[in-house]
């Protein structure tokens, strides 16, 4: 298992910037800080309320509420299943990469099983490949009785940052 990569200064609560309380609202580890202080976890995440409980490149767990992510029916929009699945697998593919680089989603697929009105959805990153070029990650979905919602695999793109 790999350990949790730090960029930076050494993740200090100090290092978080202006995106300080949005890293400590989604559940962000203060070491991880550093390494997210320029961009924070990002808009969208944050909107969906997304909430980090384990952030490696080899696991990463979220949890995201049901409520304000439905869809017209009243279940979780089958996208937002997708903004949870790529939000974790790009998580760890960033975390992968390591200083210098950064990853880039190239695919992303999903199967719903069942859905979910209501509660919080768990959404557990594996890493399935974690190459020098790319990585790949399962994303299981459940709701709090552990049943599973969907299942999805991203792929990403390790580059050299600019």
């Amino acid at each position: 298992m790999s350990e949790i990569f730090t960029p930076g200064s050494g993740g200090h609560e100090a290092d978080a910037g202006p995106y300080k309380q949005e890293l400590i609202d989604a559940g962000v580890p203060e070491e991880m800080h550093a390494w997210l202080s320029a961009h924070g976890v990002g808009r969208l995440v944050a909107k969906m309320g997304i909430r980090f409980l384990e952030m490696s490149a080899d696991r990463l767990v979220a949890t995201m509420p049901v409520e304000g992510n439905e869809q017209v029916a009243g279940i979780l929009h089958g996208g937002a299943h997708l903004v949870l699945a790529e939000t974790l697998g790009s998580f760890g593919a960033g975390i992968h990469a390591g200083p210098g680089r950064h990853a880039v989603g190239i695919e992303i697929g999903a199967t719903h099983h069942r859905s979910a009105s209501s509660g919080l959805v768990t959404g557990t990153a594996t890493a399935v490949h974690l190459g020098n070029t790319l990585t790949t990650h399962e994303v299981v979905m459940t709701d709090e009785a552990g049943r599973r919602l969907s299942t999805a695999r991203i792929t990403n793109m390790i580059r050299e940052s600019r």
